[in-house]
């Protein structure tokens, strides 16, 4: 089934990448005040996120997600996560996105910030969405990500498989992911289906010999 015809709502995914644009910090612009840095306290290894208030919150008090948080506060996009209703937010935790790589995104602010909203879809799109579908949706990042439930008992998005699906906060859905999401690494259209083969073709008659040409008598 494809995705599209479920998710007409996420065709306004411009509201969400013209609010990043507009929060981009500039050379003369005082940073907007953030909630303390200070990471939450790791959650136990396989913890279940648990709903804590709007997107960015739960992300922030649960210790799984702290360089996620990091890296959605360096590109103002934390008060995006907090403010704005009806989003779905697919989040790699540190396991994932790990320190190292976070460190190696944060010299470019602005790619790291378009990277982010590829995360992030304008529209509620809860796994009785994804389930049964296979297509693209359109990201934050004006991008697509493909989302594929065609496989019983595994949803996934691009290249990642979704661990934990619908954390259902007050602004919007949380699903947890096992990889950092790479846009266009999975087709946006299944493979078709093989053509059903028609009726067998009548074996070919045998050909006649040829005739001997009469001999002419001498």
């Amino acid at each position: 089934m494809p995705i599209h015809r479920l998710l007409t709502a996420a065709a306004a995914v411009s509201l969400i990448a013209g609010a990043a644009v507009a929060q981009t910090p500039g050379a003369a612009q005082t940073p907007p005040a953030t909630a303390p840095a200070t990471p939450a306290t790791p959650a136990a290894p396989g913890a279940k996120l648990v709903p804590n208030g709007d997107l960015i919150t739960t992300l922030r008090l649960s210790g799984q997600f702290n360089n996620f948080v990091k890296a959605l506060d360096a590109t103002n996009l934390s008060a995006l996560l907090k403010s704005s209703p009806g989003l779905t937010v697919f989040a790699p935790p540190d396991s994932v996105f790990t320190q190292d790589k976070l460190n190696s995104m944060m010299g470019d602010k602005t790619a790291l910030q378009k990277w982010l909203l590829h995360y992030i879809i304008n529209a509620k799109i809860d796994s009785s969405k994804i389930k049964g579908a296979h297509g693209p949706v359109p990201s934050g990042a004006g991008d697509q990500i493909v989302v594929d439930g065609t496989t019983d008992g595994v949803l996934k998005a691009d290249n990642a498989t979704i661990t934990q699906a619908d954390v259902m906060t007050s602004n919007g859905i949380i699903h947890v992911v096992d990889a950092l999401m790479i846009a266009g690494s999975v087709p946006a259209k299944l493979p078709d289906e093989a053509p059903e083969a028609g009726p067998a073709a009548e074996p070919a008659p045998a050909a006649e010999p040829p005739k001997a040409s009469p001999h002419k008598k001498k």
